[in-house]
């Protein structure tokens, strides 16, 4: 809850684009704008006129034509002259948002000969404060830059009488309070402060409180979904089919334009070469880029070479792209605000959009707690199947090759020749075959039956007919039951519930399966397998002919797997050979994150 100094939040009445100033009209006629968003309309209203504003809205929902509309009638009353300190501020999370702002407030106000001048990080500081040295109207930047070029002294903030705050929320997570206190204590008194934020948490109230006075507080968001324009689904998949999962999302949608949220730069650049290697057309933007690299992959984007963008969150702050219509959160967002944003980079401005949430089996609940707090239904929908997406695949080329098309007289003299060379049946087998060249093929997933595993506890049925499967590490590689069964687990995609007897010897271990999900285990091993490797990628994992013999270290069917810290089978500290004492915690010598190394005999 806000705190009540801010009253009830207002949505205004619509006021027409026509009691502008007439170059601010004109501007917004010539870019297709007839009527004001429910924002620019508040911004506008009487009771908005003159005071601090704490504005919720949603991204694309025009907030940037929403403030410069509402700095309009203050910028043109003064003289145009460039030599003199610029009268307002806008200040953005990231480099491309700031830039996207500069783009609209360029063509917002270029009638009326407003400057704007852009400061953002990775760009040249020393051209930034030439022409900051020149004078300008509006400036808009990245907090650190901002602040930097007024510590130099090469940002004078002393005529100002506008200060935005874009995507305020946004800036406090990525850690610029103390740039934007810095920025906003060297601002005149008197000067109206604007504060856009798509959340109210309460740093943000806080931040209202110290520097606006009297705000008047603004929502357009609606209090019973995330977003209007945005049909959000949910799939759950075995961890290890993620990336097959984003594979047939992408061919099953074929958006226009998609993009793939990651949570590290680590997994944009492994995601944005495994799309590459497929085919698909796409771009990847993460903190390792640089500007130069940046601008070059939104512009393909934008003109259409390529159709998808990986990127980590805050890499994509300030993407819009109109052809946008799919979001893909292929890492699980850590909490609703971060959903909202990631979303929100589709159904803009009145567009229709999907998200899409990729969630592995045991983050499910976790999922279902964020979409409640986000207050956003999401449907929960299987992983399209090949078979689907073919269907589709026919779909769409059925309706594209019966499409009205023109041609020339020399397109119909070749169209002919081309006919009396071949029937029309082998003609339009040529034009399929030609149309589906170069489309990746979908993924076939992991069936899953995770919604089949028995509970924990519970007599586990399904053990009468097992299968054996071996793995090339024992007692002398430290093997504990510990750590063997979250390895099994990951590698096979299976649950605890879904192991039987567990058998170590000294340089192998034998261990049960239900023959009923046998081929989805040695399917799930033959993805997950790196041969060669270091992690418990390298083990080797496979069926073993006939049951083993007896090793003295069984672990039988039925029997608790999870033994206490520092136990493993018959009450031994794990590792132990003739008294010697493993790793600590029972994990083997060199044990990685995931899993032990190959055996060293």
């Amino acid at each position: 809850m806000l705190p009540s100094f801010f009253g009830r939040p207002k949505v205004m009445s619509t006021m027409p684009f026509s009691s502008l100033p007439n170059l601010i009209s004109q501007a917004l006629a010539e870019q297709g704008y007839a009527e004001p968003t429910p924002v620019q309309a508040a911004v506008l209203g009487a009771e908005a006129h003159d005071r601090d504003l704490l504005v919720s809205a949603q991204t694309g929902s025009g907030k940037t034509v929403a403030f410069g509309v509402a700095m309009a009638a203050r910028l043109l009353s003064e003289d145009n002259g460039f030599n003199r300190a610029p009268g307002a501020l806008v200040i953005a999370p990231t480099r491309e948002l700031a830039l996207q702002v500069s783009r609209e407030l360029t063509w917002l106000f270029g009638k009326a000969g407003i400057r704007i001048t852009t400061c953002v990080g990775g760009m040249d500081a020393a051209r930034e404060r030439r022409t900051l040295a020149q004078g300008t109207h509006v400036v808009v930047g990245t907090p650190g830059r901002l602040r930097d070029h007024l510590e130099r002294g090469a940002l004078d903030l002393s005529a100002l009488h506008h200060v935005v705050l874009d995507e305020a929320d946004e800036m406090l997570d990525m850690g610029f309070r103390e740039d934007l206190e810095e920025i906003l204590e060297a601002t005149p008194e008197g000067r109206r402060t604007l504060l856009f934020s798509a959340t109210m948490p309460k740093p943000i109230v806080a931040l209202a409180r110290r520097y606006q006075r009297d705000a008047l507080r603004i929502s357009t968001v609606s209090d019973n979904v995330g977003h209007g324009d945005i049909t959000y689904q949910a799939v759950a998949v075995s961890p290890a089919d993620i990336e097959n999962a984003v594979i047939n999302l992408l061919r099953f949608h074929e958006a226009e334009t998609a993009i793939l949220f990651c949570a590290t730069r680590d997994n944009v650049r492994h995601l944005h070469s495994s799309l590459i290697e497929r085919g698909f057309a796409a771009v990847a933007l993460s903190g390792e880029h640089s500007q130069n690299e940046r601008n070059n992959a939104l512009q393909a984007l934008r003109d259409g070479r390529a159709r998808i963008c990986v990127a980590t969150d805050v890499a994509a702050r300030g993407i819009d792209i109109p052809s946008l219509s799919l979001v893909i959160h292929v890492e699980v967002p850590r909490d609703a605000e971060v959903l909202q944003h990631r979303s929100g980079r589709t159904g803009r401005a009145g567009r229709k959009g999907v998200a899409v949430m990729i969630v592995p089996y045991p983050r499910r609940r976790r999922v279902e707690g964020m979409l409640r707090i986000a207050r956003v239904t999401a449907e929960w929908v299987p992983v399209p199947s090949p078979e689907s997406i073919r269907e589709r695949d026919r779909e769409r080329l059925l309706a594209d090759l019966l499409q009205p098309i023109e041609s020339s007289d020399a397109d119909r003299d070749l169209a002919e020749r081309i006919l009396a060379a071949m029937s029309p049946t082998d003609v339009a087998l040529a034009l399929v075959q030609a149309r589906k060249r170069g489309i990746p093929d979908p993924e076939e997933l992991i069936e899953q039956s995770q919604a089949d595993a028995p509970v924990r506890g519970a007599r586990r049925e399904g053990f009468d007919d097992v299968v054996w499967f071996r793995m090339d590490i024992g007692r002398r590689q430290n093997a504990d039951p510990r750590w063997l069964l979250p390895l099994l687990c990951r590698r096979g995609h299976i649950t605890r519930n879904e192991i039987g007897a567990i058998r170590i010897a000294a340089n192998e271990t034998y261990f049960q399966v239900p023959s009923a999900i046998e081929a989805k285990f040695r399917a799930a091993l033959k993805r997950t397998a790196n041969p060669g490797s270091d992690d418990e990628s390298g083990i080797t994992i496979e069926p073993s002919p006939e049951a083993p013999q007896d090793t003295g270290r069984d672990r039988p069917r039925g029997a608790r797997h999870n033994a206490g810290p520092g136990r493993g089978p018959r009450g031994k500290g794990p590792g132990r050979e003739g008294g010697g004492r493993g790793a600590p915690g029972g994990k083997p010598d060199g044990f990685k994150r995931k899993g032990p190394p190959r055996h060293r005999d």
